[in-house]
């Protein structure tokens, strides 16, 4: 990756995150409307593939891991498609210490620039939804 790339995608993760930081405030001073990330998950033990709801703030076990979701962001329709989540994912296995094995931004449409690395499972981002309090259950 050239030097200029990296600086690009620097300058991408900072921007993101000052836009994540922005609209987590505005949902929660509004109080109406919470945001879920939707990401998929493969055990390739099984090769079983699972979808997971996790609201912002929230947190889900798939496996041994404990994935929390911080932050999460999809571009409007008139602009070029990405969905952006930061993820916080910790290998807790039983007996033995948790261990951190990601904190950081996952890109839809990038998967392989900030993959978790784990010999059992992958996570990955697919979509940031908005959900309507009326009609959704918050998963924890």
């Amino acid at each position: 990756m050239s030097r200029s790339s990296q600086l690009l995608s620097i300058l991408k993760a900072g921007c993101v995150a000052a836009c994540l930081v922005a609209s987590a405030a505005s949902a929660q001073e509004s109080g109406v409307t919470t945001k879920t990330a939707v990401l998929q998950g493969l055990d390739k033990v099984t090769a079983r593939i699972t979808k997971l709801n996790v609201g912002v703030g929230k947190g889900i076990r798939f496996g041994s891991l404990l994935i929390t979701v911080r932050g999460c962001d999809k571009r409007p329709p008139e602009e070029p498609p990405e969905v952006t989540v930061f993820l916080e994912i910790i290998d807790d296995k039983p007996g033995e210490a948790p261990e951190k094995l990601f904190s950081g931004f996952m890109f839809a449409s990038s998967p392989a620039l900030s993959a978790m690395e784990h010999p059992v499972y992958d996570v990955w981002v697919i979509d940031c939804r908005i959900d309507d309090p009326s009609t959704s259950a918050g998963m924890e």
